[in-house]
């Protein structure tokens, strides 16, 4: 269960949140309820998206049950604080997709009293930690793991398994791209995939 920090008016700093998991798992819905919650409590919110994340829209971050919110699309992390003067809570959806300066922009906002709440895939197609991602939750105060539905076995999943033919690292998606599945049915696909590959060889 996340519990919100509680406020200390003589401490004048702020704190990190990090939403993590696979794809729809629902990160980027809970960002946005944090955020609307923020903005029902009139704070002083700003959003922030990568600019090459136009899936749903250009401006907006949509979540995959269409929730949305408005945001800044920015092309790199080091724009966010410039863009993020004089407010109380800044959130970033889809932190994968900045480079390692989002750290530092993250912490920044942080030590000058800024609520940050990030969302982002925590592992790559591959499996592997998804750039900033794990220094992000090193250094942020909460870390919410949040998890799909593995769509072969009904289990708990938090993979994201590509189901096309493609290598590069970032690959916007959606159903027709990605999958969520449970440790046990990435290893199974993980496996299929490696003999499929031999088998052309």
């Amino acid at each position: 269960m996340f519990l919100e920090n509680t406020v200390n008016q003589n401490e004048q700093f702020g704190w990190i949140e990090v939403i993590c998991g696979s794809m729809f798992s629902g990160k980027t819905e809970e960002l946005i309820r944090r955020l609307k919650r923020a903005q029902f409590a009139k704070q002083k919110v700003e959003i922030f998206k990568p600019a090459i994340d136009t899936r749903y829209d250009d401006e907006m971050v949509v979540s995959h049950d269409a929730n949305q919110i408005r945001s800044t699309p920015v092309t790199a992390a080091v724009n966010i604080p410039i863009l993020a003067s004089d407010v109380d809570v800044v959130g970033i959806d889809e932190a994968q997709f900045f480079d390692d300066e989002i750290v530092r922009v993250c912490n920044d906002l942080a030590n000058r009293g800024v609520r940050v709440i990030v969302a982002g895939l925590d592992m790559d197609f591959k499996g592997n930690p998804f750039g900033p991602m794990p220094a992000l939750m090193a250094t942020a105060e909460y870390v919410t793991k949040v998890h799909a539905v593995c769509t072969k076995t009904g289990n708990l999943a938090h993979y994201s398994h590509r189901i096309v033919q493609n290598d590069n690292l970032v690959l916007l998606g959606e159903v027709q791209e990605y999958e969520p599945l449970s440790r046990a049915a990435y290893f199974k696909a993980m496996k299929k995939n490696e003999a499929a590959k031999a088998n052309k060889k």
